[in-house]
């Protein structure tokens, strides 16, 4: 293989110990193992440093706003004529379908309907606690994970596309670190991206295994939903996004991508209408406002008084989901962004996934919670009888042609799964190669083998719990290069704006 670096070898040895830590007989320290391990490591984070998660997602949002609304905010992500190679149709999907499409299919249904039944505040199951389980839904999927996104992003697209730095991680600190990034402390971080990239997706890709199988035994009973049949569907995936993956950006994922949009969208309008339309307009209408009023407020909520997980349960782990993703969708989306500017960058990075997100958890939360509430339909029980996997598609079954959306359902799930993977090995070559904007295919081949591994290990040794737990302990460390890259950011545009008002004073 071309271009291997020391990222490349580093984060090849440490994650083929870990896959072969997972395999090991019990016997031999394995499988039970870790989940000993990361259980521990991640209650430590979670019991020390919940609040730094909270304070950093909350920073970086506030931090992509002022940059959307500043004199920074005209600058372009490449050179001044450099226009979008991408329409708007398709660069919004190719960052969607990366950035959080097989989680929102998943917690679509049974995230409103945990915090309807176990709100933060208050009584369950009253229309209190139905309002607040919408709007806290909209806050874990809205503003801050786009912001989260976005920081790595751009700081990726300027320094690659404006200044013409390699599309490393570890690069894009330079005004911060020096020519110290191009020594050990440059694999560091390049290796701390990889890591976090590698269990980041693994969470999601064994969410969509999860998924899948539970749609699958929910058509067909004689397939039992168990960890046997999850292993299967990973090995039939990544059979199929390794192929993908093969075919490069320009056809794969982008063909992927647009399929996913069209997919996401067919289904959702099916439900909307199929449901009660004016019901689930209203909750999507209402809801955001009231997350827009009560935004600050939920940013900085921990419940130091109270004896009470729900914030380190739901808030932290995702606001620590999203930072673990940061490395592989932030890569990708500044892959995909040159010649935009950043005040463009922002406000489609941020507004539209947000507002697709809550019109998304308003149709399938706002019909599972209808059903539960004014139409006792067991959704709740089903939940906890069968798993979260298995909600969307009892929801479905509720309504027309329900056995039709179930199957376009699963469809889906593959096409996000396949989509983030295939876009992941994308991702993860470019880090492990120098920042090459087209990684040979045996790099990208290795990488796909190893985060299927690996969500396999995580899903036979823990189940969806392991998943959660290996997120929040890939994404601690690489917190911290998010608040670097901001700040080495702001440095540099500063300096470019520093410049060039010198240089127009002395024309």
């Amino acid at each position: 293989m071309q271009k291997i670096t020391k990222v490349f070898i580093v984060s090849f040895i440490l994650t083929f110990l870990f896959i072969l830590w997972g395999v090991l007989p019990e016997s031999l320290i394995g499988a039970a193992h870790i989940t000993n391990v990361t259980g521990n490591v991640h209650s430590f984070i979670i019991e020390k440093f919940g609040w730094y998660y909270l304070l950093a997602a909350s920073l970086f949002l506030i931090f992509t706003l002022f940059l959307a609304f500043s004199k920074y905010g005209n600058i372009k992500l490449g050179k001044d004529d450099d226009e979008p190679q991408y329409s708007y149709l398709t660069w919004f999907a190719m960052l969607f379908s990366a950035g959080m499409g097989i989680g929102l299919v998943f917690w679509g249904v049974s995230e409103p309907m945990y915090h309807y039944y176990t709100p933060p505040m208050g009584t369950g199951e009253t229309t209190e606690s139905a309002r607040i389980a919408f709007r806290y839904s909209f806050f874990h999927w809205g503003l801050h994970p786009w912001a989260i996104y976005s920081v790595l992003a751009l700081g990726l697209a300027y320094f690659q596309f404006r200044k013409g730095a390699p599309l490393v991680i570890s690069r894009i600190l330079r005004p911060v670190l020096g020519d110290r990034v191009d020594g050990t402390l440059g694999v560091i971080i390049d290796f701390i991206a990889v890591f976090a990239t590698i269990f980041g997706v693994a969470t999601s890709l064994g969410l969509g295994a999860i998924q899948i199988s539970g749609g699958i035994s929910h058509l067909v009973p004689s397939v039992p939903n168990n960890a046997n049949t999850q292993l299967i569907i990973i090995v039939v995936v990544t059979v199929l996004f390794m192929l993908s993956a093969q075919t490069g950006l320009n056809k794969g994922i982008k063909y992927l991508s647009n399929l996913n949009v069209v997919l996401a969208v067919s289904l959702m309008l099916f439900l909307l209408f199929a449901s009660k339309t004016n019901f689930i307009m209203d909750l999507f209408v209402t809801t955001i406002g009231s997350y827009l009023q009560n935004l600050p407020s939920m940013s900085f909520r921990l419940s130091p008084f109270e004896q009470n997980t729900w914030v380190q349960d739901w808030t932290i782990f995702y606001w620590a989901w999203w930072i673990a993703w940061a490395p592989f969708v932030g890569t990708f989306i500044a892959r995909i962004s040159k010649g935009r500017t950043i005040r463009e960058f922002i406000i489609g990075v941020l507004a539209v996934p947000t507002v697709f997100g809550a019109l998304w958890f308003s149709t399938f939360g706002g019909s599972a919670v209808y059903l539960d509430l004014f139409e006792n339909i067991p959704v709740m029980q089903v939940i906890n009888d069968k798993g979260s996997e298995v909600a969307l598609f009892y929801v479905l079954e509720q309504f027309p042609l329900g056995t039709l959306m179930s199957i376009i359902a699963i469809f889906l799930i593959a096409t996000f799964f396949i989509t983030s993977a295939d876009s992941a090995t994308f991702v993860l070559g470019m880090q492990t190669t120098g920042g090459m904007l087209n990684p040979p295919n045996m790099v990208k081949f290795v990488w796909g083998i190893a985060q299927s591994a690996i969500a396999a290990i995580l899903l036979y040794t823990g189940g969806l719990g392991s998943l959660q737990t290996a997120s929040i302990i890939a994404a601690f460390p690489f917190s911290f290069v998010l608040l670097l890259t901001a700040f080495s950011l702001f440095k540099s545009l500063k300096e470019e704006k520093s410049k060039n008002s010198t240089n127009s004073r002395l024309h």
